[in-house]
């Protein structure tokens, strides 16, 4: 018969029973966190956004251009609209997809990059093949990020996925670091040993027995690369060397230099307070999911 547990965290009470898994015990953390589920509806409804644009409900004619040139809000152009007359609210919008795609990709491939090579590397701790793979790493966290995305986006003349595959070179090594140190933990369990004995291989060992259990920390990696994606790309898009068709958040805020020095302010507020809600938004989901998803706070 399982029992109720009562477990007291600053104000907050947190009731479960014993012998519920990690992920029935984050999910009632979860519910309970006001300030995570806060944030959870805002990316939900950013992510509604842009799948809007993706299927062509909204967004499409970000491009078009008017006569209003340099208009305050209005009826028709509820956030004014730029120097050629383009609808600045229909380019936030158009940018809310570009934003999702960019996070999505990096952080999928980032984490799964790293969440590989980490299991290798934390298994094989204290080999040549962890040798490799930390001295990878070290090198790789050692370049200045821009410089590195502007040496990517130069050796790539101008590919579009420039900025995505500088990003995942880089954003893997953190998630690598955080399951290598997992895995070495995991590896002396007693589901490894019983796996060792029956004959299993290290392959099977290490993707099918070790990996699984690392998922809770997969999950709030991907969630933390996926926001440093989405600042990556305003600033690189910013300097120039981002996001190369298309509108983005980062290229709405450089075009906005003139703007703002002629007086106009809608195209720079508009696009940095859809970028502000989203990170802050985000950020707010990411450590509420840490917290849920923290061992030693749910066990």
């Amino acid at each position: 018969m399982s029992q109720d547990i009562t477990t007291t965290m600053g104000s907050s009470i947190t009731e479960y029973k014993k012998g519920d898994s990690l992920w029935n015990k984050a999910w009632y953390k979860f519910k309970h966190d006001g300030m995570g589920k806060t944030g959870a509806v805002i990316v939900l409804i950013y992510l509604i956004i842009a799948l809007g644009v993706w299927i062509g409900l909204w967004g499409g004619n970000w491009s078009d251009t008017t006569d209003d040139l340099w208009q305050g809000p209005s009826w028709q152009h509820w956030f004014g609209t730029n120097v050629i007359g383009q609808d600045v609210l229909t380019r936030v919008i158009y940018s809310t997809k570009v934003a999702f795609e960019v996070g999505f990709i990096v952080a999928v491939l980032s984490t799964a990059l790293g969440a590989i090579l980490g299991a290798i590397s934390g298994f094989y701790s204290g080999s040549w093949i962890d040798s490799v793979i930390l001295w990878l790493m070290g090198v790789l966290d050692s370049i200045p990020f821009y410089l590195f995305v502007a040496a990517v986006a130069f050796a790539l003349k101008g590919n579009s996925f420039a900025m995505h595959i500088a990003m995942i070179s880089t954003f893997w090594t953190l998630t690598s670091r955080v399951v290598r140190g997992e895995v070495i933990k995991l590896k002396g369990q007693e589901f490894v040993e019983a796996a060792r004995s029956i004959g299993v291989t290290e392959n099977k060992i290490i993707f099918k027995h070790i990996m699984p259990n690392t998922s809770h920390i997969l999950l709030v990696q991907s969630t933390i690369a996926f926001v440093a994606a989405i600042k990556s790309e305003v600033i690189l898009s910013f300097l120039g060397i981002g996001v190369k068709d298309g509108v983005s958040w980062g290229m709405m805020i450089s075009e906005s230099t003139q703007d703002v020095l002629a007086g106009h302010f809608n195209n720079f507020a508009s696009s940095s307070i859809f970028l502000f809600i989203l990170v802050i938004a985000f950020n707010m989901f990411s450590d509420s999911m840490q917290d849920a998803l923290d061992p030693k706070k749910v066990s």
